[in-house]
């Protein structure tokens, strides 16, 4: 079967970007998703994640951190606006009517926003009792924006005091993606594309936080390296991040591979595989 081309319109880009959404979702799936697994853990122990959790998981995506909560007892609610392939995948792993099997009753997967999510059954009785944003803001110009819109239409659906879990990157010589990442602004500056790479600033989270009206209490650092199997892999990975979509409408698909291939070099071992260590951060803020 030939895969369905979609164009995606990029804020302020020029040609429109052509991207087989399919074929992204499955990269994203089988080899990206993987990598914050550390990070996902980390929050979760902390939190004691169990049978008592209800959890808003906002930007899902194909759900593995969805399974990983699942696996501890939690019931879930996963919502993804922006990436209905994915959703398509969380479905697969998680929804028993798709095939899933390794999640409890009462898993819920909504494709658009956060109030889509709300019981409308019982709107009076909060539904949640933590909320996760597990996508990590600070290395696009502008994402912090997004996901501020979305904790608006969130924290209203969870307790009072329930933690709500923000992430970021880590300093940028401390994560060594960055330095792979900035091949993107700099091919497509010549666009001042929106969605091109920034380094990520001491307090990201925070300021995100306080304008939602959360009061942080707590944070940490986990190491989540980045490690595949080869330059393909790496490649397909770091692309179906969305990372890299302002420099491909600037440029040509061809020329982003070739440069990110370049920048990659660093992180070749001997028997080819690629391993880039990073570090992000997360944030626990509580709902007042």
């Amino acid at each position: 079967m030939t895969p369905t081309l979609v164009r995606e319109h990029l804020p302020h880009a020029g040609p429109a970007l052509r991207v087989d959404r399919g074929a992204r979702a499955r990269d994203w799936s089988e080899i990206q998703e993987r990598m914050l697994v550390p990070l996902y853990e980390a929050v979760y122990e902390r939190l004691g994640v169990g049978s008592g959790t209800r959890l808003l998981g906002l930007g899902c995506g194909s759900g593995l951190a969805l399974l990983m909560a699942a696996s501890r007892g939690a019931v879930l609610t996963g919502v993804e606006a922006r990436a209905p392939e994915r959703l398509a995948l969380a479905r697969q792993r998680l929804t028993p009517e798709a095939g899933g099997t390794r999640a409890g009753g009462g898993t819920r997967l909504v494709e658009g926003s956060p109030g889509d999510a709300a019981d409308t059954a019982d709107a009076e009785k909060p539904a949640y009792n933590l909320v996760t944003a597990f996508e990590p803001i600070g290395c696009l110009a502008g994402d912090s924006e997004g996901l501020g819109e979305l904790l608006a239409a969130a924290t209203p659906l969870a307790e009072r005091g329930a933690p709500v879990v923000l992430v970021g990157w880590g300093p940028p010589e401390r994560c060594a993606t960055s330095s792979v990442v900035r091949v993107a602004t700099r091919l497509a500056d010549p666009l001042r594309a929106a969605g091109s790479w920034r380094p990520a600033l001491r307090d990201d989270l925070e300021e995100v936080a306080q304008r939602a009206g959360l009061r942080p209490d707590g944070s940490g650092r986990v190491a989540c390296p980045f490690g595949y199997a080869g330059v393909d892999s790496a490649l397909k990975g770091l692309l179906s991040t969305g990372l890299f979509d302002a420099a491909i409408s600037a440029t040509d698909r061809a020329q982003v591979d070739k440069e990110v291939t370049e920048a990659l070099h660093p992180y070749r071992r001997a028997d080819g595989t690629v391993w880039m260590p990073n570090v992000f951060r997360y944030l626990i803020a509580r709902i007042p």
